[in-house]
């Protein structure tokens, strides 16, 4: 058990300093506090060095940045609880470690060695231990060799301490099986699904007075959301194609450069089959040729398939020498061969001739006049672009750009779902959604080479839309909502005559089985939901959703499917997440009785300092 231990503290040790290394180079400038203030606290004798939490708070922050792609402010991780989970787990690390020091556990100066040459970031070149990259890595994080290597005794030691507490948990069996039993339980169904069509009478259209009923009890479904009035200048190429003449030498030299796309040489469906050696290439070519095989048959003599013979539709080039000229010299599909391919000598089949395509100049003409146009209003805009710039930080006003200059003003109700005109760019939707009133407008560019500036005019909070602009969508939700409630009815109705005794084949509607239906296997998810909320075999459920009403009836409880392949892998990962769970849990409340054992001190002076150096 020892050597066990020993091994998983080893282990961890080496991710403890890969993390401090790899995560910390991302802390350059994590400054040494100094002066009285040397810890944010203490647990027992432990102190918890102001560096260590600055260096654990900005490797969580790195940590953050790496799994989501965008940076995380102070004010952010704050906020969502991370600042606080990080001074949790330095305190935790410094009860464990005024524990190593009071029962007496260390590491030796060889261990202290042996992690140190193992880390990758100490390892030069030829990718053994470098002494002078060793110290840089550390100056650079702030460290001197003396911190780091009895941080490498901490850790390591804090490390047996822990594996020592969770060593010995076995996986919870019993735990694992009712979990896994509850999860994978099957279940057969039978199932009435109700429409409009099923009502023995239309609905009728509401009242005046259901209609404001519908309108009063749900003010949220009417309310307009919240609005941004932005007046904004823009220029795209499109705007700019009618002003450019088409100029014949760039239309002849885009065509030119396309010259793949209008000319295309003869293409052939081509298949080749190889073979060791000419000899029996010949062989087989005779026999086909004398009618004794088939190509096909003998593809399958040598084990292959078609596909593993298929080179597309491909052209001379694609084959090359003599063999390429002897395909395309075939006038219809068929064999010839043996020709030497580069896999060696092949019979190659003809299945198809696509004939040569030319599109001329004069008939590309006019789908290149567009492309090149805007090509050109692209460059314009480009151009255009400073002085747009200029103009603005002179003091010119949007309207000012649109009367003295190509760009266009216009004025839009952004709510974040616009998706017409300007609102169609993301560049303009991202803009707008980060615009304040009091921002300065600035020159933006569009996805296809157009520029935008915007300014915030007024910002309009969600405000209910006034019945008589909404009456019609009042009234047809006041209808469905009554459709819904009614076909709840009948569903009831259905209900109650298969509690009194009648068979479900009887009820006069169409009945559909389900047999062994897994969690979540039905949709809508209520319905699902209401099927394993059930009980009993013979029980029923009525569930209204997406403009339906369902009657179901749990038919039979079946256990886990034994045949299913991923039960095994199911059954394996609860009882690895149970044990998981069970130790961390298990460390969390010896953490937490070291800390109270120890007595925890906190000076929040040294807190605030540490955090001021992050905002």
């Amino acid at each position: 058990m020892s050597k066990s231990v020993g091994k998983q503290a080893s282990k961890a040790a080496v991710w403890v300093l890969m993390g401090l290394l790899i995560l910390g180079l991302g802390g350059f400038g994590i400054s040494n506090f100094g002066g009285s203030i040397d810890a944010i606290g203490s647990v027992g004798d432990e102190k918890i060095a102001v560096d260590s939490y600055a260096r654990a708070l900005r490797q969580e922050l790195n940590a953050q940045q790496a799994a989501t792609g965008k940076a995380l402010s102070f004010a952010e991780a704050e906020a969502g609880g991370l600042v606080e989970q990080v001074r949790a787990r330095v305190i935790a690390n410094a009860a464990l470690d005024n524990e190593v020091r009071r029962i007496g556990v260390s590491v030796g100066d060889a261990t202290v060695a042996r992690e140190v040459l193992a880390v990758p970031a100490f390892q030069g070149p030829d990718g053994q231990f470098d002494r002078e990259t060793y110290r840089f890595v550390l100056q650079q994080n702030g460290m001197t060799e003396s911190a780091f290597e009895t941080q490498i005794r901490k850790d390591t030691a804090r490390s047996l301490l822990q594996a020592g507490v969770v060593a010995g948990l076995g996986t919870p069996e019993t735990y694992a099986d009712t979990l896994y039993d509850f999860i994978a339980e099957r279940r057969s169904a039978s199932l009435i699904r109700l429409t409009a069509d099923d009502l023995e009478t239309p609905v009728p259209e509401p009242t005046e007075a259901r209609i404001a009923q519908q309108y009063e009890a749900n003010p949220d479904a009417y309310t307009a959301p919240r609005t941004r009035r932005i007046t904004y200048a823009w220029l795209t190429p499109d705007m700019m194609l009618n002003r450019i003449e088409p100029d014949e030498e760039m239309l002849r030299a885009l065509y030119e450069e396309r010259i793949d796309e209008f000319v295309q040489p003869e293409r052939r469906l081509v298949e080749r089959l190889v073979f060791p050696d000419e000899a029996e290439a010949q062989a087989v070519a005779d026999a086909i040729a004398a009618g004794e095989t088939s190509f096909d048959a003998a593809v399958e003599a040598r084990g292959l398939g078609l596909a593993d013979i298929d080179m597309g539709d491909i052209a001379e080039v694609d084959i090359g020498g003599a063999a390429g000229a002897a395909v395309f010299a075939l006038t219809a599909p068929g064999v010839t061969g043996p020709h030497m391919s580069d896999l060696g000598p092949a019979l190659f089949r003809v299945n198809g001739i696509l004939a040569a395509q030319e599109t001329p100049f004069e008939d590309a003409r006019e789908s290149l006049v567009e492309e090149a146009a805007r090509d050109r209003a692209t460059r314009m805009i480009g151009d255009m672009l400073a002085d747009f710039e200029d103009r603005l930080a002179a003091g010119a006003t949007l309207e000012d750009l649109a009367a003295e200059t190509d760009m266009e003003l216009g004025q839009v109700d952004f709510t974040g779902a616009n998706e017409d005109g300007i609102a169609a760019y993301q560049a303009f939707r991202d803009a707008a959604m980060a615009l304040a009133e009091d921002d300065f407008p600035e020159i933006l560019e569009l996805e296809d080479g157009g520029i935008f500036a915007i300014r915030l005019d007024e910002e309009v909070p969600p405000t209910l839309r006034p019945l008589d602009a909404v009456r019609d969508q009042v009234a047809a939700d006041a209808r469905a909502a009554e459709t819904l409630a009614r076909l709840g009815q009948r569903a009831e109705a259905l209900a109650g005559r298969l509690a009194a005794g009648e068979a479900i084949e009887t009820l006069g509607v169409e009945v559909e089985v389900q047999e062994g239906l897994s969690r979540g296997g039905l949709t809508p998810p209520a319905l699902s939901d209401a099927l394993f909320a059930m009980a009993e075999p013979g029980e029923t459920r009525v569930v209204t959703a997406d403009e339906a009403a369902w009657l179901i009836r749990l038919d039979a409880v079946l256990p886990p499917d034994p045949d299913d392949p991923a039960a095994g892998f199911l059954r394996e990962t609860i009882a690895a997440q149970a044990g998981q769970g069970m130790a961390q849990d298990l460390y969390a409340y010896f953490a937490q009785e070291l800390v109270n054992s120890g007595g925890l001190t906190l000076d929040q002076a040294a807190i605030n300092a540490v955090h001021a150096q992050f905002r």
